[in-house]
């Protein structure tokens, strides 16, 4: 069956970094555009980061840009995010998303708390 596993979540300093992971099985991972997305606590859940199938097309929230990248790898069916200068309002549950056209698959979600 279809799983995305996140892992890479944990409690950070602000100003420091930390790199999600998505293990992705049980569907053609190079053939889905593959997103990760947060939620705060009382808020709702919006897209961070997104990249196309083939991995050529990136797209950032306004509020990740500089800070964050994406990327993954097809062959062994592995997304990525890279965070650096982590703030506080960074907090949240991260969540890995797979998308294509009526197909739309979600992990877990990792905790990632900010916090000196």
């Amino acid at each position: 069956q279809v799983q995305l596993v996140e892992s890479g979540g944990g409690l950070v300093q602000p100003g420091g970094s930390l790199r999600l992971s998505c293990a992705a099985s049980g569907f053609t991972f190079s053939t889905y555009g593959m997103n990760w997305y947060r939620q705060a606590p009382g808020k709702e859940r919006e897209s961070v980061a997104g990249i196309s199938s083939g991995g050529s097309s990136r797209t950032y929230a306004d509020s990740v840009k500089g800070r964050f990248t994406i990327s993954r790898d097809n062959a062994n069916n592995m997304m990525w995010l890279q965070m650096n200068n982590l703030k506080p309002e960074d907090t949240a549950v991260y969540y890995c998303n797979a998308v294509r056209l009526d197909r739309n698959y979600w992990g877990q979600g990792t905790q990632v708390t900010v916090s000196s």
